[in-house]
């Protein structure tokens, strides 16, 4: 549950990254609290309990909880307190939005309960504010995403030129697709993910186009359309470049063909894109989370050691914090085993 929740973590970061202040000078000081010692937060929280109001001391405080509530009982119930003011009080601020500002059902438990309860009072006194429909989808993403559907769907219907609602209601569509438990269910989310992303593509513009290719491709994939999950890997690669997204393009790009080709038959190319998608120079994502096995697994199921092996040598050039898993992969699959964890 708790990879689950930092995968949404980190969805959020990239997709929701700007009241007063923009959600970008929020994250910030988010950043900077987390920087914070226990006696420069203690001081913040003086000037919490002095002035209530002070949203920016408690955007801080946020920063500087939000690893600490994993570990820390305390720290879980300070972020929880802050969050349930600011929706309460502030729920147009921003820091709403991203995961500073949001809680889980399960970690946070009754305080979740809470938390929705204010966001549900919230849109029933303001039912069309654009903010408020966009921060309480990001809350709900993970226990109530048919809620958080509803609210995007709502935001989509008033503010039809921004892609911003098309590509969340993907994003949650995608989740649907990974977490369904039969064919027939991964193939309609699927299909209902690529329907918004490509929405979502036609509304964006130069570099948000290319951040949506790696989804639109395994949305294209999952819902059995190789044609169009071809053309956006095809995409992907037309696009390679110097910036921070190259390294994703080159790595989905080629993990998507590699899954056609084995799909059709063809053993040898789908080995050779492997290879290829190991080759990235890496990116943000992949460096933190690693890269994508999926092809590398199918074709372990199919008796292609060596090419997986090669794969994992690889993917220890840019996944440096994986590289212990990695040699636990690679000594499994030697002794004939395919081990259990590889996603």
């Amino acid at each position: 549950m708790r990879n689950r929740f930092l995968t949404a973590i980190f969805m959020g970061l990239m997709s929701c990254l700007c009241s007063v202040l923009s959600a970008a000078d929020e994250t910030i000081l988010a950043i900077e609290g987390r920087r914070m010692t226990a006696d420069q937060a203690a001081v913040v929280e003086k000037q919490v309990k002095e002035n209530p109001k002070d949203s920016e001391a408690r955007v801080k405080l946020l920063g500087y909880y939000f690893s600490k509530q994993f570990t820390d009982a305390a720290a879980r119930k300070a972020k929880q307190e802050n969050v349930l003011w600011l929706i309460e009080n502030e729920p147009e601020v921003k820091i709403l939005g991203t995961p500073f500002g949001q809680m889980d059902a399960i970690i946070d438990g009754a305080a979740y309960t809470r938390g929705k309860q204010a966001w549900e009072k919230q849109l029933k006194a303001q039912p069309d504010n654009l903010a408020l429909l966009d921060h309480a989808a990001n809350y709900f993403m993970l226990h109530d995403r048919e809620l958080a559907k509803q609210l995007l769907e709502n935001a989509q219907k008033l503010d039809v030129e921004n892609p911003q609602w098309a590509r969340d209601l993907g994003q949650l569509y995608s989740l649907d697709m990974q977490s369904s438990s039969s064919l027939k269910a991964q193939k309609d989310a699927a299909a209902k993910a690529l329907k918004q992303l490509e929405i979502a593509y036609q509304l964006s513009a130069n570099h948000a186009k290319d951040a949506l290719l790696t989804s639109l491709a395994k949305a294209a994939l999952g819902a059995g359309d190789t044609e169009k999950a071809k053309q956006y890997a095809e995409l992907m690669l037309n696009q390679v470049g110097s910036d921070w997204n190259s390294g994703n393009n080159v790595h989905y790009a080629n993990i998507t063909l590699g899954k056609i080709a084995l799909a059709e038959g063809n053993m040898e190319a789908a080995k050779q894109y492997l290879i290829k998608a190991g080759k990235t120079k890496g990116s943000p994502q992949l460096n933190s989370f690693g890269p994508d096995f999926s092809l590398a697994k199918a074709l372990l199921e199919k008796d292609q050691k060596e090419v997986v092996l090669e794969y994992l040598t690889l993917c220890g050039n840019f996944w440096v914090l994986g590289k212990a898993r990695l040699a636990e992969w690679s000594k499994a699959i030697k002794e004939n085993q395919i081990p259990k964890t590889l996603r």
